[in-house]
């Protein structure tokens, strides 16, 4: 039996923390920020040369990383509070009574820490962001195998702990040549589950009888027991609208098995994961929306998608996760899940339909890694922590580093307005009424990726890299 942490137990916070020194307040602007303003919606000019541009939208969703973890140095972002090099936060470990400054980490195996509801509650401690240690030493009295990453009491945390280019060359890489997010924040502050049905339609619910939309209620957390490939999502998804507008969109997944447990347990089994079976990371199967247009057979393993992008035959939309060797979910190699991604792009970017594509990298949630920008609040559902975002197009502004406050949400919305003429999951207008309680596509603070692109450029050439790249150079922190 395979086993695993499983980061999203929910654990309570005992008692309050205290950091060495307080982080940037409540996850101060960058400079050229614009978390503060309503976003100015796009010109009818953008939204023509989105629409002439743009005929593939890829969505790679990968796991459990924080921004501060994968771009916390990277020059010109809001990243880990530093003075001369150093960092000037820390974050208090109840064990060792030490306070704990974050630091290079260049170990390719993690642990993390529990990432669902009420760890995201306790990391975030009421806007100090100082809970992460204390949410990991907790979760480490559930472990029952010594020998599991991050198990061993005497073992360091390392959700302290941050990489840059000497471990994720390609992603700075396209940080570098593309448009990096740093107010990235996933859209629900809870774990994979709920993410995942955020991005495919702007809701986490719980539905007390199958096939009833209104008998759905709000569920932070996830409708999960322990039988996911039981349940049933009775609201309505973006594939839906895709749908009824004759749009074409695929989600590829790589079978194999997935990390999470769908219980509160530290460890579990690990699960297999199929096209075909409703799971944590492909909850699409579930949806009566999918299985009443009979859509299930545009569910299908990523070979098909490497396929399609070598053929030119891209959906407009496309989905892809992974899974558990290839998805970064710790304890999963960073290395492998980075020349998985690679792949991916390579193959978009040597394709046929390169020059009318983009593709949206993210991780799905923060893993239990520190960031420390405090979430800004939408709804009672989020904003959950920071997580990385990356748009990698020949239409992105290169080296562009975005400040707009942004959830997945902005990828549904991105897809809308390219594809459906502005229409949203919205109950009043979208023909399939559910009691979701709100537009999360219209929310104020939400940026708009058209924001990210400059359609008056040539289409720029990818940059294939390779799935084994060297070590790039150490990042200079506070640069």
């Amino acid at each position: 039996m395979r086993v695993f942490v499983r980061a999203s137990i929910l654990v309570s916070m005992v008692g309050l923390l205290v950091a060495c020194s307080a982080p940037t307040p409540s996850g101060a602007p960058s400079a050229g920020d614009t978390t503060s303003q309503s976003i100015a919606p796009p010109t009818a000019n953008q939204l023509q040369q989105m629409r002439s541009k743009i005929k593939h939208v890829v969505v790679i969703m990968q796991e459990n990383r924080s921004f501060d973890q994968y771009f916390g140095t990277y020059p010109g972002v809001d990243g880990i509070p530093m003075q001369n090099g150093a960092p000037t936060v820390c974050v208090s470990d109840p064990q060792t009574k030490t306070c704990v400054k974050p630091y290079h980490d260049p170990k390719d195996v993690n642990a993390g820490g529990p990432h669902a509801m009420a760890s995201a509650k306790g990391d975030v401690d009421s806007g100090k962001m100082d809970g992460f240690i204390a949410q990991f030493r907790a979760s480490q009295k559930a472990c029952k195998n010594p020998d599991t990453p991050g198990c061993s009491m005497g073992e360091t945390p390392d959700v302290m702990g941050w990489h840059d280019a000497r471990e994720i060359p390609n992603y700075w890489a396209y940080a570098q040549n593309f448009v990096l997010q740093d107010r990235m924040f996933e859209p629900n502050a809870s774990w994979s589950l709920p993410s995942h049905l955020f991005m495919v339609s702007a809701w986490s619910a719980k539905c007390t009888q199958p096939g009833n939309p209104a008998s759905c209620q709000n569920a932070l957390d996830g409708p999960s027991g322990l039988d996911v490939s039981k349940n049933d999502y009775a609201w309505t998804d973006l594939t839906y609208l895709l749908h009824q507008a004759n749009i074409t969109w695929g989600y590829y997944l790589s079978e194999g098995s997935e990390p999470d447990c769908a219980d509160d347990a530290m460890l579990c089994e690990s699960h297999p994961q199929a096209r075909a079976v409703p799971g944590i990371w492909n909850p699409l199967p579930a949806f009566d929306t999918v299985k009443q247009n009979q859509q299930l057979g545009n569910i299908q393993t990523v070979d098909k998608f490497l396929t399609a992008a070598k053929d030119g035959q891209l959906p407009a939309v496309s989905w892809i996760v992974p899974e558990n060797k290839v998805s970064e979910h710790p304890p999963a190699k960073v290395s492998d899940g980075q020349a998985y991604v690679t792949s991916l792009v390579n193959a978009v970017m040597q394709g046929p339909d390169w020059n009318s594509t983009v593709i949206f990298l993210s991780w799905d949630d923060w893993g239990g890694f520190y960031d420390h920008v405090t979430p800004p609040v939408v709804d009672a559902n989020g904003y959950g922590l920071r997580v990385p975002g990356l748009v990698i197009s020949p239409y992105a502004k290169k080296g562009f580093i975005d400040h707009q406050t942004l959830s997945f949400d902005a990828y549904l919305k991105f897809i809308e307005d390219d594809f459906l003429g502005g229409q949203r999951l919205d109950p009043k207008t979208d023909g399939r009424p559910d009691p979701r309680p709100d537009v999360r596509e219209s929310a104020k603070q939400l940026g708009d990726l058209i924001n990210d692109f400059d359609f008056t450029q040539q289409p720029r050439a990818g940059l294939v890299l390779s799935e084994k790249p060297k070590p790039g150079p150490a990042s200079i922190p506070g640069s």
